[in-house]
């Protein structure tokens, strides 16, 4: 029998005031977020590492620079597929000496690859990886918002979270001129090494969490039943859906307004807004989640009808583009802390329901956006993402169990 749990997170998680009340204060425990932030960005940059490193990868393996492509794919769709599973299964593991173990992983998967002679050994090498992330993406968010009272959970969250557009912003480019300079192989070895380093980094500052007792895991149909909580499972596919139809062909978005030719500073102004948007998220997400997801909904709208109207004006285009960072850069905390605060002791389960919205669209909205350019060109891609970015705010905006807010303490 599974215990029965309600949408209210002190109801359901007694034990996480408990937790927190020994961290009294608003100050932050950065030494230990900033740590669970940087192996977040280790698995991000573990994750995409290839697509920078494509050309070189497939010279020396003697495969297409598709198949080099594909290990990418092959991660996120591992990650959607094992999130769910995996989360249930380690439910009753402790937290601390779990994300450790993750940690590990991640230093064999990028060892393994590095040292790896042929195609198919790094091909299990990127499955057992998106495994790992699969399990890493479901836990971090609880962790972080763990380590606070429930009113700073959402700021405890955004620290946690900014090794994601890090990784995008600086952690590829940086891999990839590395992997130039010194070979892929390099690379992949300076990663597990970085992974060995956090592993330490980890042992002395992160805190030490129980997983769910027996007694109080709820089955997965009895979390997904939860209000508002497939509102947000919803919300999620459709967001990032709108982000990956247009943002996995942004090379091609950007021809006509010349900013193709430098794609790299343009991807740096995205990262770099992305940040902004982590730190503003964080900052509000307390108060004003369901605001806040819809003025990232609406944000990234209007940088879609702007790219859609005005493709051939770059300075547009690369407004455009930073709007669109300053978006998605939140994202992570915005969907993330609302399942936290629906879900309370079952949050990890939550989260793995999450990750494998996440992981999906992006698979789904790679395939979406590569079906719309084939049939109806290029500058459909804008219209698509703004539809399906609205249909994100209609249910954000309607639902309103999914992003309501924190009770007053």
């Amino acid at each position: 029998m599974t215990a029965p749990i309600t949408d209210s997170t002190p109801a359901v998680e007694p034990r996480r005031a408990a937790e927190a009340s020994a961290r009294p204060g608003r100050r932050l425990p950065y030494n230990a977020l900033l740590a669970l932030a940087a192996i977040v960005f280790t698995g991000v940059v573990t994750e995409i590492m290839p697509a920078g490193l494509l050309p070189l990868m497939s010279a020396e393996l003697g495969v297409s620079e598709s198949q080099i492509g594909s290990l990418v794919a092959v991660y996120a769709l591992t990650t959607a597929v094992t999130a769910i599973p995996l989360t249930a299964l380690t439910r009753g593991i402790p937290r601390k000496p779990l994300l450790l173990a993750l940690v590990a992983g991640f230093v064999l998967v990028n060892a393994v690859t590095a040292i790896a002679g042929d195609y198919l050994t790094i091909l299990v090498a990127r499955v057992v990886g998106g495994m790992l992330a699969g399990l890493l993406w479901a836990m971090a968010a609880g962790y972080a918002m763990r380590m606070v009272p429930p009113a700073h959970s959402g700021r405890a969250l955004s620290v946690a979270m900014v090794g994601t557009p890090l990784a995008f912003a600086f952690g590829l480019p940086i891999a990839t001129s590395l992997g130039t300079a010194l070979g892929w192989r390099a690379a992949f070895a300076l990663m597990a090494a970085l992974a060995a380093g956090l592993a330490i980094w980890a042992v002395l500052a992160l805190p030490a969490f129980r997983g769910e007792r027996a007694a109080e895991r709820p089955g997965l149909r009895q979390v997904l039943r939860l209000p508002g909580l497939a509102a947000v499972l919803a919300t999620t596919a459709a967001f990032v859906l709108a982000h990956n139809v247009a943002y996995t062909y942004i090379a091609p978005l950007t021809v006509a307004s010349g900013v193709a030719a430098h794609l790299d500073l343009a991807l740096l102004l995205f990262g770099g807004f992305a940040v902004a948007g982590v730190l503003t998220a964080g900052a509000l997400v307390d108060r004003h989640l369901r605001a806040m997801v819809l003025i990232s909904s609406a944000v990234l709208g209007v940088a879609m009808v702007a790219i859609g109207l005005a493709a051939a004006q770059p300075v547009i285009v690369l407004v455009a583009i930073a709007l669109w960072g300053l978006a998605y850069g939140g994202a992570p905390t915005l969907l993330q802390a609302a399942p936290a605060r629906i879900a309370g002791g079952a949050a990890d389960v939550a989260q793995s329901m999450v990750v494998a919205s996440w992981n999906g669209s992006i698979a789904i909205g790679a395939l979406l956006g590569g079906l719309a350019l084939d049939t109806l060109g290029i500058g459909s891609l804008p219209w698509l993402a703004l539809g399906l970015v609205a249909l994100a705010a209609l249910i954000a905006g309607t639902v309103r169990a999914a992003f309501a807010r924190l009770p007053r303490a």
